[in-house]
């Protein structure tokens, strides 16, 4: 294994803005502390999240590195107080609060997931973020069980293809909106049940198609404003509505007697400021429940592009464009 260098290479910005405004720049790599680790990155998985921080919008946690970069994978080259594993040498993936745009990256240990023999690098980075919200919001949150029915927005998209793809392996039937009739098809081929274009249809009329008017057990909604009132209207009593982001607008209004009338249950949750205890309980519930899936070969991630790091800003255009499917991906080395 090389020394570690006193510096390394991380894409950063001087001022929030457009795709463009990211740079790679030179910064000190940081040192683990307890409980954590130092990982030399191969691959930072790009996420929604990340986008709206170098818009100006989404801050990073206080105690968190203020470069992007929520997921990466790659080796660990450093231990720190009281770390019993990942052992130096070991490769993992990670989820992170930060820092994941760069050559090396902290992430606390017990976040860490080992990877398996057969899972590309590439394909490691890019399953952090989206597996620890979808199984959260979906499977804990949202009360999912075997033999519901969920309807899912954006498909195609990194969380959306991972809802998916969990789903058809825990025995739920999985209905999603795409934009246009390409995306449906790959969601489709991806392993969605149906698969509702919304710039074609109303997906309030075609859920009610689908299930005969009964409705769905969990809508999985990253839309929110005006999105929610259509929404309850797609669930069947005791539905579970939840919500794990924003982009539609930050207010909705809503027929609360509709909602105790159909006995609805309304949620949501962000992962990122989540305390350290949590997610380490997560990944604990995750590497015992869906990671021998994953060693096995029985998930793996919808990939979309592949990117260095350097271009970065080619990564968040590719994204912002919306025309994706799955997860982009920065390749380090």
């Amino acid at each position: 294994m090389t020394a570690i260098p006193v510096t390394m290479m991380a894409i950063g910005w001087d001022a929030p803005g457009g795709p463009e405004v990211l740079r790679p720049e030179s910064v000190p790599v940081p040192q683990p502390g307890p409980g954590q680790v130092l990982i030399k990155v191969a691959f930072a998985g790009v996420n929604r999240p990340d986008v709206i921080q170098r818009q100006g919008f989404y801050p990073a946690p206080a105690d968190a590195s203020p470069l992007p970069g929520l997921e990466v994978s790659g080796q660990v080259v450093a231990m720190g107080e009281g770390v019993t594993w990942p052992f130096t040498g070991t490769m993992v993936c990670a989820l992170v609060a930060g820092g994941g745009y760069a050559q090396y990256c902290i992430a606390e240990a017990a976040q860490c997931l080992q990877v398996p023999t057969g899972l590309s690098l590439a394909e490691a980075a890019a399953i952090p973020e989206t597996l620890f919200t979808v199984w959260h919001n979906v499977f804990e949150r949202g009360m999912t069980a075997p033999g519901e029915t969920i309807l899912v927005h954006g498909g195609t998209s990194g969380i959306g293809s991972m809802a998916v793809l969990l789903g058809k392996l825990f025995g739920v039937t999985v209905i999603v909106t795409c934009g246009g009739p390409d995306k449906c098809a790959q969601a489709l081929e991806i392993g969605a049940a149906h698969a509702i274009d919304y710039k074609a249809t109303d997906f309030v009329a075609e859920v009610a198609r689908i299930t005969e008017g009964r409705g769905v057990d969990m809508v999985l909604d990253m839309v929110a404003g005006d999105y929610v009132s259509r929404n309850i209207k797609c669930l069947a009593e005791d539905g579970r509505h939840v919500t794990i982001a924003v982009q539609g607008g930050l207010k909705a209004e809503i027929n609360m007697a509709e909602v105790m009338r159909r006995r609805l249950t309304l949620t949501g949750s962000t992962l990122r400021p989540r305390s350290k205890a949590f997610k380490a309980a997560l990944a604990s519930e995750i590497r015992e429940t869906v990671w021998p899936l994953v060693a096995t070969g029985e998930l793996r991630p919808i990939m979309d592009q592949t990117f260095p790091l350097a271009e970065a800003a080619a990564a968040h255009t590719r994204m912002e464009q919306g025309a994706h499917i799955g997860k982009i991906v920065l390749a380090v080395e």
